[in-house]
Protein backbone atom coordinates (compact mmCIF):
# COMPACT_ATOMS: atom_id res chain seq x y z
CA UNK A 1 0.00 0.00 0.00
CA UNK A 2 1.42 3.38 -0.96
CA UNK A 3 2.05 6.11 1.59
CA UNK A 4 -0.63 8.29 0.02
CA UNK A 5 -3.28 5.57 0.21
CA UNK A 6 -2.30 4.78 3.80
CA UNK A 7 -2.56 8.44 4.83
CA UNK A 8 -6.05 8.75 3.33
CA UNK A 9 -7.20 5.47 4.93
CA UNK A 10 -5.96 6.71 8.30
CA UNK A 11 -7.72 10.02 7.61
CA UNK A 12 -11.01 8.19 6.95
CA UNK A 13 -10.58 6.11 10.11
CA UNK A 14 -10.00 9.23 12.19
CA UNK A 15 -12.93 10.94 10.43
CA UNK A 16 -15.28 8.16 11.52
CA UNK A 17 -13.84 8.26 15.02
CA UNK A 18 -14.27 12.04 15.23
CA UNK A 19 -17.87 11.76 14.06
CA UNK A 20 -18.52 9.15 16.77
CA UNK A 21 -17.02 11.40 19.46
CA UNK A 22 -19.27 14.30 18.45
CA UNK A 23 -22.27 11.98 18.21
CA UNK A 24 -21.45 10.66 21.69
CA UNK A 25 -21.29 14.20 23.02
CA UNK A 26 -24.57 15.22 21.38
CA UNK A 27 -26.42 12.12 22.61
CA UNK A 28 -24.78 11.70 26.01
CA UNK A 29 -28.15 11.49 27.77
CA UNK A 30 -29.54 8.79 25.46
CA UNK A 31 -27.34 6.48 23.36
CA UNK A 32 -24.04 8.31 23.81
CA UNK A 33 -22.89 6.15 26.68
CA UNK A 34 -23.26 3.06 24.45
CA UNK A 35 -21.32 4.64 21.57
CA UNK A 36 -18.40 5.77 23.75
CA UNK A 37 -16.74 2.32 24.25
CA UNK A 38 -16.74 1.71 20.49
CA UNK A 39 -15.23 5.13 19.90
CA UNK A 40 -12.52 4.60 22.52
CA UNK A 41 -11.69 1.19 21.01
CA UNK A 42 -11.40 2.79 17.55
CA UNK A 43 -9.13 5.47 19.00
CA UNK A 44 -6.85 2.86 20.56
CA UNK A 45 -6.77 0.83 17.34
CA UNK A 46 -5.89 3.89 15.25
CA UNK A 47 -3.42 5.36 17.74
CA UNK A 48 -1.31 2.19 17.71
CA UNK A 49 -0.78 2.32 13.94
CA UNK A 50 2.43 3.49 12.32
CA UNK A 51 2.34 7.08 10.96
CA UNK A 52 -1.09 7.65 12.49
CA UNK A 53 -0.45 11.37 12.98
CA UNK A 54 -0.79 11.93 9.24
CA UNK A 55 -4.46 11.01 9.33
CA UNK A 56 -5.39 12.84 12.54
CA UNK A 57 -6.89 15.86 10.73
CA UNK A 58 -9.75 13.44 10.03
CA UNK A 59 -10.85 13.97 13.65
CA UNK A 60 -11.61 17.58 12.77
CA UNK A 61 -13.47 16.63 9.60
CA UNK A 62 -15.42 14.02 11.52
CA UNK A 63 -17.01 16.79 13.55
CA UNK A 64 -18.77 17.96 10.38
CA UNK A 65 -20.87 14.81 9.90
CA UNK A 66 -23.23 15.46 12.85
CA UNK A 67 -23.55 19.06 11.61
CA UNK A 68 -24.80 17.73 8.27
CA UNK A 69 -27.30 15.55 10.13
CA UNK A 70 -28.53 18.56 12.10
CA UNK A 71 -28.82 20.59 8.89
CA UNK A 72 -30.95 17.83 7.37
CA UNK A 73 -33.17 17.52 10.44
CA UNK A 74 -33.72 21.30 10.43
CA UNK A 75 -34.27 21.50 6.66
CA UNK A 76 -37.68 23.17 7.10
CA UNK A 77 -36.29 25.86 9.43
CA UNK A 78 -35.72 28.37 10.73
CA UNK A 79 -38.75 28.80 12.94
CA UNK A 80 -41.88 26.69 13.09
CA UNK A 81 -42.91 24.05 10.55
CA UNK A 82 -46.47 22.66 10.47
CA UNK A 83 -47.93 19.71 8.56
CA UNK A 84 -51.50 18.54 8.09
CA UNK A 85 -52.30 14.85 8.01
CA UNK A 86 -55.00 13.20 5.89
CA UNK A 87 -57.12 12.66 8.98
CA UNK A 88 -57.28 16.41 9.53
CA UNK A 89 -54.79 16.72 12.39
CA UNK A 90 -52.10 19.35 12.50
CA UNK A 91 -48.58 18.80 13.75
CA UNK A 92 -46.08 21.61 14.34
CA UNK A 93 -42.36 21.57 15.11
CA UNK A 94 -41.07 24.69 16.81
CA UNK A 95 -37.58 26.08 17.23
CA UNK A 96 -36.00 24.78 14.03
CA UNK A 97 -32.51 26.14 13.37
CA UNK A 98 -31.34 27.71 10.13
CA UNK A 99 -30.07 24.73 8.09
CA UNK A 100 -27.94 26.93 5.81
CA UNK A 101 -25.76 28.04 8.71
CA UNK A 102 -25.32 24.44 9.86
CA UNK A 103 -24.49 23.35 6.31
CA UNK A 104 -21.95 26.18 5.82
CA UNK A 105 -20.19 25.42 9.12
CA UNK A 106 -20.21 21.70 8.29
CA UNK A 107 -18.63 22.31 4.88
CA UNK A 108 -15.99 24.58 6.41
CA UNK A 109 -15.09 22.03 9.09
CA UNK A 110 -15.13 19.17 6.57
CA UNK A 111 -12.78 20.94 4.15
CA UNK A 112 -10.33 21.94 6.89
CA UNK A 113 -9.30 18.33 7.55
CA UNK A 114 -8.09 17.46 4.02
CA UNK A 115 -6.36 20.84 3.79
CA UNK A 116 -4.44 20.06 6.99
CA UNK A 117 -3.65 16.54 5.77
CA UNK A 118 -2.21 17.85 2.50
CA UNK A 119 -0.21 20.51 4.37
CA UNK A 120 1.24 17.92 6.75
CA UNK A 121 2.14 15.60 3.86
CA UNK A 122 3.74 18.44 1.90
CA UNK A 123 5.81 19.52 4.92
CA UNK A 124 6.94 15.97 5.69
CA UNK A 125 7.93 15.44 2.05
CA UNK A 126 10.03 18.64 2.10
CA UNK A 127 11.69 17.95 5.46
CA UNK A 128 15.46 17.26 5.50
CA UNK A 129 14.85 13.69 6.68
CA UNK A 130 13.16 12.85 3.36
CA UNK A 131 15.57 14.74 1.10
CA UNK A 132 17.85 12.37 -0.84
CA UNK A 133 21.53 12.74 -0.02
CA UNK A 134 23.93 13.74 -2.85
Amino acid sequence: MTGNTRAWLLFMGWLATGACYVLTLLTVLTIGIYILPITVAATIALATRRDTRQGMPGLLSGASLPLFLLAYLNRHGPGTYCTTSASGGDSCTEGLLNPWVLLAVGLLVLSTGPALLLTIRRRSANSPAHTPSP
